[in-house]
C-alpha cells in the first residue's frame, strides 16, 4: 500500500537517506527543508513551522500517513532550541489533524544519544512548558555561563520527554497515532568524518559515545529504523526512545 510521508530535513543526511528509501519502496515523500524540497520552510520560526504544516496539508488534501522530523542543527546556539525542539513539536502538533485523517498514521522524530548527557534543567522545563521565549532566555543564560555545550543534549532530552508525554495524550494514541523517537549514536557525515580523522578528537568522541556493536552508523542504518516506525506494520510501539547506537546507551548507563 502506497503511503504519503512528510520528512523534514529531507535534503541531506538521514532525511535524504530516508526519502530515498521510502521512494524506492513506492511511497510518496513530501520533503520539507530550507532548499531542494517540495515544501521550502524555515523551522526556526513559528510562522515557518505553521506555513510548512499548511503547505504539507494542502499537498496531501488533508490526509497524511506519516511524519518524520530529521531537521536539526548541532551548531551551539539558540537554533538548537528553535529547530531541534520547537521545529519538531510545533510542526507535528499542527499536522495532527491530517494524521488523524489517515487509516494508519505514524510519527517518528530524530533524537540523539546526547540526550543521556547533562542537560540544562531550565531549558528543558521551558521547552516542555511550550514557552519558546523562556527556553531561548534560558539558552542565552547557558551560553553566557559558557555552557553552550549543554544546549544540544537539552533540546534532544526535552524532545524525548515531549514524545513520551504526547504519545498517550488525547488526540494521539486514542486517534491511532504512534509517535516515537529514534536516537542515533555517531552517524558518519562530512562533519563527523573530519573529527574521526583527528586522532585526539576521535578518542574524545569514542569515549563520549562508545559503540561496541559494528561501530559508527551510516545514515541508511538510521533510515531503516525510521521507515519501520512510520510503516503501517507498527501498530503498537509508541512513546519509545529507540537507541540506534551500537550499544552506546547501555555502555554509558
Amino acid at each position: 500500500m502506497t503511503r504519503t510521508i512528510a520528512i523534514t530535513g529531507s535534503a541531506s543526511g538521514i532525511g535524504a537517506a530516508l526519502s530515498s528509501l521510502l521512494q524506492g519502496q513506492g511511497h510518496r515523500v513530501i520533503g520539507v527543508d530550507l532548499r531542494d524540497a517540495e515544501v521550502i520552510a524555515d523551522l526556526s520560526t513559528s510562522a515557518g513551522r505553521l506555513s510548512a504544516a499548511s503547505s504539507v496539508s494542502a499537498l496531501v488534501d488533508g490526509v497524511l500517513d506519516g511524519v518524520v522530523t530529521c531537521a536539526g542543527t548541532s551548531i551551539p546556539g539558540d537554533l538548537m532550541v528553535k529547530v531541534n525542539f520547537f521545529g519538531t513539536t510545533e510542526l507535528v502538533t499542527a499536522l495532527q489533524p491530517a494524521l488523524a485523517a489517515s487509516a494508519a498514521p505514524r510519527v517518528a522524530v530524530v533524537g540523539s544519544i546526547s540526550a543521556t548527557q547533562q542537560a540544562d534543567s531550565d531549558v528543558v522545563a521551558a521547552c516542555l512548558a511550550g514557552d519558546e521565549d523562556a527556553a531561548l532566555a534560558a539558552a542565552a543564560g547557558a551560553i553566557g555561563d559558557r555552557r553552550a555545550h549543554q544546549l544540544y543534549p537539552s533540546s534532544k532530552f526535552a524532545l524525548a520527554q515531549w514524545v513520551r508525554r504526547t504519545a498517550i495524550e488525547p488526540g494521539w494514541a486514542d486517534a491511532g497515532i504512534p509517535i516515537n523517537v529514534v536516537a542515533p549514536g555517531v552517524v558518519l557525515t562530512p562533519m563527523t568524518e573530519e573529527l574521526i580523522a583527528d586522532p585526539a578528537m576521535k578518542q574524545i568522541m569514542d569515549a563520549a559515545v562508545p559503540m561496541p556493536l559494528n561501530g559508527y552508523l551510516q545514515a541508511d542504518d538510521v533510515a531503516q529504523v525510521l521507515a519501520f516506525l512510520v510503516s503501517a506494520e507498527n501498530s503498537h510501539i509508541t512513546g519509545q526512545v529507540v537507541f540506534v547506537d551500537g550499544g552506546a546507551e547501555v555502555t554509558l548507563r
